[in-house]
């Protein structure tokens, strides 16, 4: 994607309403978004991981997101994948392989092994990526409230700032979620706060409250799990079969894609 639509995925989250950003797990779920309406879709690592039979975390998707980066890289919108910790320790080793997804923006989060790396240690990572790819957005997620280590507003701050300084052009908290949390995160971060989309707190709350950008996470890959379990049951069962896209209309979205 050419610079001038990496800056106008960075004008999305300076807009009226928060950008909400679908997670897609691989190309049909990202084609079924687009078809939506979606300007930006995001990926979400527990879904690639679980679509390979393996647990989230422990660079197990660095491969698939490579590939699937690639495939979605055609779309006609703009793209942000979710690159666990950058799958490496080394911050030029992370910089080089975010160079080669060619997408309009990455996570990256400040934990490897469910556990917090030192602050300075990712923005290290940070800013090895800036070096090297200055028009990426690059969303640093701090894992204090996700993990439930150091999940204060004073620890996260001080490690959003250090990222911001480093050059993260966006501060992702998931696990976040009481407004007062959220208001006081918003009020002192520099950068656009992203948070999960919360249960019981419209997209509009979420705006008064300041955050800029809402993910959805592995949400809607763990809906469609139930989905498709609940449509396995209802024919074994006899039940009414629940709605489903037209097979013509899906086949017809993969053989747009893949012209």
């Amino acid at each position: 994607m050419s610079k001038s639509n990496q800056m106008d995925f960075r004008e999305l989250h300076h807009g009226d309403r928060p950008l909400v950003l679908p997670n897609a797990w691989d190309v049909g779920s990202a084609l079924a978004f687009l078809d939506a309406g979606f300007a930006a879709i995001g990926t979400t690592s527990f879904g690639v991981a679980s679509s390979l039979g393996r647990p989230d975390g422990g660079r197990s998707t660095r491969e698939a997101n490579l590939s699937l980066a690639r495939a979605l890289s055609r779309l006609p919108c703009h793209v942000s994948v979710d690159v666990e910790d950058g799958y490496a320790d080394e911050p030029d080793q992370v910089a080089a392989y975010v160079a080669e997804l060619g997408v309009a923006g990455i996570n990256i989060e400040d934990s490897t092994g469910e556990r917090l790396i030192s602050p300075d240690a990712h923005a290290a990572k940070v800013a090895a990526i800036k070096a090297r790819c200055p028009g990426l957005f690059v969303n640093a997620r701090v894992d204090t409230y996700w993990l439930g280590q150091d999940a204060t507003v004073e620890a996260t701050l001080e490690r959003a700032a250090r990222y911001v300084q480093a050059g993260a052009d966006g501060v992702f908290v998931p696990g976040a979620s009481e407004p007062s949390v959220l208001r006081a995160l918003a009020g002192a971060v520099v950068a656009p706060l992203n948070v999960l989309a919360i249960p019981g707190l419209s997209i509009g709350e979420l705006a008064e409250l300041g955050v800029r950008r809402v993910s959805t996470g592995s949400l809607p890959y763990r809906a469609a799990i139930d989905a498709a379990a609940e449509a396995a049951g209802a024919v074994r069962d006899g039940r009414a079969v629940p709605g489903a896209t037209p097979y013509a209309r899906m086949q017809e979205r993969l053989l747009r894609h893949a012209s």
